[in-house]
């Protein structure tokens, strides 16, 4: 076994040495290299109680890439494919130009119907974004809403109707983590318990199950062989808007997303 004053020895140098060797020889991805240095930073830091000081290498640079885009034909195949809460969710990222991310934390109050628009919360830079709520998913939303009210009520009743507050608003505003206007709009169906305060309640709605769906729905529409995700439709909103001639200023403005120079 490697003695620990070996370690210790030019450690920093040896990491550099190696982290370097990670990139220029074994070309190894961006991710890879950040693993093996936070690996490597525990390790000094937990096991031999040695925090590394000034340890550096070349880094990988992660290249841009081309997002998949799917045509109108290809977006129109694939929401055909899903049905109940997962169809209206994908509706919801490709009519607005959501992320995944965004749109499981959405908010009933984060809808406003009259303006047909909806607000999103803490987005990608913590900054927030308004964006269109389409027509033609409004009336589902409306009736979706409804019975997201009658599970909440239901909720209430049986002592689990509380909501996750962000910023300490629960203790500034008692109950208010109650009402139906702070509650996700996509809330998982099952209640689990909140490990940081262990009170019973429903998170939003599982990233991974919506992905799961969209990945079913595509393998039935046969003639799709492109990778489609959740963010897949985002893109494909994007670039739909760009291609029937949307000011490209407005767009930016109303979705705050920065869209690649390939695009």
């Amino acid at each position: 076994m490697q003695d620990k004053s070996e370690l210790f020895e030019n450690a920093e140098n040896k990491v550099e040495n190696f982290l370097t060797d990670l990139v220029l020889r074994q070309n190894v991805a961006a991710s890879t290299q950040n693993q093996a240095f936070n690996a490597l930073v525990f390790l000094y830091k937990k096991v031999l109680e040695r925090p590394l000081e000034n340890a550096r290498a070349t880094r990988t640079r992660k290249q841009p890439r081309i997002p998949v885009v799917m045509n109108i034909k290809e977006v129109t195949k694939v929401l055909a494919k899903l049905s109940g809460t997962n169809a209206l969710i994908v509706q919801l990222l490709y009519g607005g130009g959501l992320r995944i991310s965004e749109l499981v934390r959405l908010r009933v109050q984060d809808i406003d119907f009259e303006s047909s628009q909806i607000t999103v919360r803490d987005s990608k830079d913590e900054k927030d974004r308004v964006t269109p709520l389409a027509q033609k998913i409004t009336p589902l939303l409306e009736v979706y809403l409804v019975q997201r009210r009658r599970t909440h009520t239901q909720d209430l009743l049986d002592g689990v109707g509380s909501v996750y507050l962000p910023n300490a608003l629960a203790k500034k505003y008692p109950n208010v983590d109650k009402e139906f206007g702070w509650q996700y709009v996509f809330a998982s169906r099952n209640i689990a318990i909140d490990p940081k305060t262990g009170i019973e309640r429903r998170h939003p709605v599982d990233q991974s199950a919506v992905n799961k769906a969209i990945k079913v729905a595509v393998k039935k529409c046969r003639s799709i062989d492109k990778k489609v995700s959740a963010h897949t439709f985002m893109h494909s909103f994007a670039t739909h808007l760009l291609q029937t001639g949307t000011d490209f200023t407005l767009f930016r403005h109303c979705l705050g997303i920065v869209i690649c120079k390939q695009l």
